[in-house]
């Protein structure tokens, strides 16, 4: 059990101290890029509201767990649970989403640019604000559990229905209750997920064609061949694989505390240390593959 206790201290802990400042970090340089050059470009924007969505997922359940795990209690009454695990839930649905839209952008970069597709891809680029805002509307409507529910973790008695959450406690109350609302975010991951693999599968497919058509030719006609637009749409595809990678197990996870009661806590300290494993690498991917965010020192 003390070593179980001290692997979580260390685990949250290590992913506070790297995620907030990495995330705040490349929010600040796309921000920075916006200011000086009074525009982003539709996917930095879209990469922009997924590390905004980071910081909040770190902010909110990664911190508190963290300081739950160095030895701290009775930090927050009903009220400040309820904002808690409400934020927690839409900005972690917010990543799914964003991780989603940004794929599903970068499939219709790297489409034809005729007929349908020439007029979708510029309907989605002049309205990627618009769209970012529908999915936080979405999100902030699925996610009343938090608030209806959450209350600060006491001695009372609960029904096997709940959820424990280190300082808070999401109580459902009843079994139709539980199920309907975990069904409902299954259901959207299942989309969501299902949106990111069609897109992710068909960059796959161009990028193999792209590779086939390179072949034989010179080695700079190959460099030619080597556009933004491929090098970007390779970025996504390894985004996504980590994404599927990390949240496929924590959507495993729940849909497995669905058929049970009184769920262990260590279930969910182990999906909340998933998805904040995403919240820490992806702003580190974001960094490494978007050449605009790269500090350039003067000479």
């Amino acid at each position: 059990m003390a070593v179980n206790f001290h692997l979580k201290a260390f685990g949250f802990v290590t992913l506070v101290i790297i995620g907030i400042p990495v995330n705040i970090f490349v929010l600040i340089r796309f921000l920075y890029i916006l200011l000086t050059e009074q525009k982003l470009l539709p996917a930095n924007t879209i990469r922009m509201s997924l590390t905004l969505a980071n910081v909040f997922v770190l902010l909110s359940r990664v911190t508190t767990q963290a300081l739950y795990s160095i030895g701290l209690r009775n930090l927050l009454n009903d009220n400040q649970c309820k904002v808690i695990i409400y934020t927690f839930r839409v900005s972690r649905a917010m990543s799914i989403c964003i991780t989603s839209f940004l794929s599903c952008h970068q499939c219709l970069i790297i489409s034809p640019v005729t007929g349908k597709w020439k007029n979708l891809k510029q309907i989605v680029n002049r309205h990627v604000l618009i769209i970012l805002m529908l999915l936080l509307a979405m999100n902030l409507v699925l996610y009343p559990s938090g608030i209806l529910y959450g209350q600060a973790t006491t001695n009372a008695t609960l029904s096997p229905y709940t959820l424990r959450l280190v300082y808070c406690d999401v109580d459902f109350l009843n079994y139709p209750i539980y199920i309907i609302n975990g069904s409902a975010y299954v259901i959207r991951e299942i989309i969501f997920v299902g949106l990111m693999i069609l897109s992710s599968t068909y960059m796959v497919y161009v990028l193999y064609r792209h590779g086939q058509a390179m072949k034989g030719k010179r080695s700079s006609e190959k460099g030619q061949g080597k556009t933004i637009e491929f090098k970007a749409s390779r970025a996504v595809i390894v985004l996504v694989a980590m994404y599927l990678a990390l949240f496929g197990m924590d959507n495993s996870a729940w849909i497995n505390t669905l058929f049970m009661s009184n769920v262990d806590p260590d279930v969910s300290d182990t999906r909340l240390f998933l998805a904040a494993c995403f919240t820490v690498l992806s702003p580190i991917h974001i960094f490494i593959t978007t050449p605009k965010l790269h500090l350039k020192l003067k000479k």
